[in-house]
């Protein structure tokens, strides 16, 4: 079963990916997190001068999406955080991997500028950076997603909100497992 949480930088996507890997490994050992900044410091891609730019993006979620690939094919659950800027990747993601729940952390401009715990959007808004997802590179909102989370306020309790993923996870695999045995 692939996961991939979605949402701007500062939504509280890796903060919520990490509590539901934590969750689902007392489940199930089998699971990982993938996410995207610790994928680009992996490939030292992080490095490459044009990294941020919409180009270097997608090679970025291409090495995720063929990570989780390889992933999925072992049969190793993936809890992956990324910006996923690309929708066609997100459409190809449903009829790539064996299982997908694609999770919306949906936050206000507002509040991730607030919270900016990176810094990106103040460096964005000096012109002191530039390639920021949601000041000079478009955030395609997702519209399909299987489940939204609203994360506007200050503080952002992911406990429930992982636990609830990890359920409606579980129902999916089983529903699809007893719909493959013929029952």
């Amino acid at each position: 079963m692939i996961v991939w949480i979605v949402g701007m930088s500062g939504a509280g996507k890796t903060t919520l990916g990490r509590e539901l890997v934590a969750q689902w490994k007392r489940q199930d050992p089998a699971t990982v997190l993938v996410d995207g900044d610790e994928i680009r410091a992996v490939f030292a891609a992080d490095r490459d001068a044009d990294a941020h730019t919409v180009a270097g993006r997608r090679r970025n979620s291409d090495r995720i999406v063929g990570i989780c690939s390889w992933l999925d094919q072992q049969e190793i659950n993936a809890v992956c955080c990324v910006l996923s800027i690309f929708p066609d990747v997100r459409e190809e993601n449903r009829r790539r991997f064996r299982s997908y729940y694609e999770v919306f952390v949906d936050s206000p401009m507002e509040r991730l500028i607030a919270r900016d715990s990176k810094g990106l959007y103040a460096s964005a808004r000096t012109g002191a950076i530039t390639n920021v997802v949601g000041v000079d590179i478009p955030f395609p909102r997702p519209t399909t997603s299987d489940m939204v989370v609203e994360n506007a306020g200050v503080s952002f309790d992911v406990a429930p909100i992982a636990a609830d993923i990890l359920g409606r996870v579980t129902r999916a695999q089983t529903s699809r497992a007893k719909a493959g045995s013929g029952r």
